[in-house]
């Protein structure tokens, strides 16, 4: 059986649309941003057929499952409270000054006291458009340097979220915001401008470049970029309090030069407070955590780290691990994998879930998923990211001294093309406050300690 494609499509998707094939078109850089992807079918025609994953094998006639109990799943979860994708409509913003060639004048204010300072963008091109607005490519005429600047409608009685999350990041892995301003249209619209610096690749272009090379990702990319993306969530979610909700290979910049990483799209980000409710239907399909699906809204940054394991996957497959048509086929998928889960773990992803009536499916062996050269601690570490209980998921700072970045605490280990790889160990000291000596004997190579010194070595 030919499988079936399952790389996210780089356009929007209508509700009866499968996810397109990869375009064969040069890639379009994007930056700041990441695409959301739409679409869904009535859980009663959700697709189930997928094809072995590499190295998976067929049907076996041991297993508890049968395909007559897969076949019933979309049946039996008819009538469960989940939301579906085609319940949200796009709306997309066009023009607005981001039409190549258009000059935008803007100012911020001096340093230390000093005037303000004028600054001039040339739109180049649009790079991302969605339901949140359109981010373009600029060029700053004073300095020549390259920026993308997101472009979204402002509601002028709130807060911008984004902006506010944006303005307390500083971190290697993050997005840096330059700095924001406001244009209004002609029809008197607000719109918020978000000055980020430009990253002009993504870890879902590096998967596609490779499937269309017809070759697998290099191990040591997918352990620099997996480990990149877990020190991104260990500093926005125990140094900065907040949940990103969107993590995707769309939402990961990437340098192809250097191959450092930058977690990009604070657009659904939050700071999640403990008993105050947040809305469950978050995050894109493929790396939605399944208590998001079970309807939990008080979750936690474990919902972070089950897309992380996704991506994880995704960057070991070439595709993705989950592929749901729509919210229920997406625990379809899910179950495919890890099995039925229990009444405690549905308990521990959502309390007030009583509704259990799934036939019994077996889990899936991880070994069999993936083939059979990749790494045990490879395998391990996926198997620790996605557990359907989100206490059981290893945080994302445990998943920085999991053995399968060894290697990149190896002072001789290089890119495939020789050169360095990016930093990696340049903590500052709020980003391991707290944490105990053994675990940051773990994490930081000897080699590199003199880079945190603050810490006061002592082994």
């Amino acid at each position: 059986m030919a499988p079936r494609d399952r790389n996210l499509s780089t356009v929007k998707q209508t509700s009866s649309s499968p996810p397109s094939p990869p375009s064969s078109d040069p890639p379009a850089f994007r930056a700041g941003v990441g695409e959301r992807e739409r679409g869904g079918i009535h859980p009663a025609t959700a697709r189930l057929p997928r094809p072995p994953l590499s190295g998976e094998p067929h049907s076996d006639p041991n297993e508890t499952s049968t395909s007559g109990d897969v076949d019933r799943l979309p049946n039996e979860m008819s009538n469960m409270n989940i939301r579906d994708d085609k319940d949200i409509e796009d709306i997309v913003v066009n023009g607005n000054g981001t039409e190549p060639g258009h000059i935008i004048v803007t100012s911020i204010d001096g340093r230390n006291g000093q005037a303000k300072q004028t600054i001039s963008y040339m739109a180049e091109r649009v790079v991302g458009h969605g339901s949140f607005g359109t981010v373009f490519q600029a060029k700053c005429l004073e300095t020549g340097e390259t920026v993308a600047i997101k472009k979204v409608l402002q509601d002028k009685r709130y807060k911008n979220r984004e902006l506010q999350t944006m303005r307390v990041l500083d971190h290697p892995n993050v997005v840096s915001l330059k700095h924001c301003f406001f244009s209004k249209t002609e029809k008197e619209e607000l719109y918020l401008n978000l000055v980020l610096e430009y990253v002009p690749e993504t870890a879902h272009r590096v998967i596609k470049h490779y499937n269309k090379m017809n070759q697998r990702m290099p191990l040591i990319y997918a352990k620099l970029y997996m480990y990149q993306i877990c020190r991104a969530l260990a500093y926005i979610h125990n140094f900065i309090g907040v949940c990103h909700r969107d993590i995707k290979p769309q939402n990961l910049l990437v340098n192809p030069h250097t191959h450092q990483l930058k977690l990009c799209d604070f657009g659904s980000a939050k700071v999640l407070v403990k008993g105050e409710p947040n809305i469950s239907y978050i995050c894109s399909r493929y790396y939605r955590a399944p208590e998001l699906i079970f309807g939990a809204t008080e979750y936690t940054t474990a919902i972070d780290v089950w897309s992380a394991g996704c991506v994880l996957a995704e960057l070991l497959l070439g595709q993705p691990l989950f592929p749901g048509d729509s919210g229920v086929d997406q625990l379809v998928e899910i179950i495919k994998v890890l099995g039925t889960p229990t009444r405690e773990e549905i308990k521990c992803m959502n309390p007030n879930y009583t509704e259990f009536k799934f036939p019994q499916i077996k889990a899936h062996p991880w070994h069999k998923i993936f083939h059979k050269r990749m790494p045990a601690e490879a395998v391990d570490l996926v198997s620790r990211l996605l557990q359907y209980s989100p206490y059981l998921r290893s945080t994302a700072s445990e998943a920085l001294i999991h053995p399968f970045f060894d290697e990149l605490r190896d002072p001789n280990t290089r890119l495939p093309n020789g050169r360095f790889l990016p930093p990696l160990f340049n903590f500052k000291p709020h980003e391991l406050k707290g944490m105990p000596m053994e675990f940051l004997v773990k994490l930081i190579p000897e080699h590199a300690r003199k880079q945190c010194a603050f810490i006061g070595w002592s082994v």
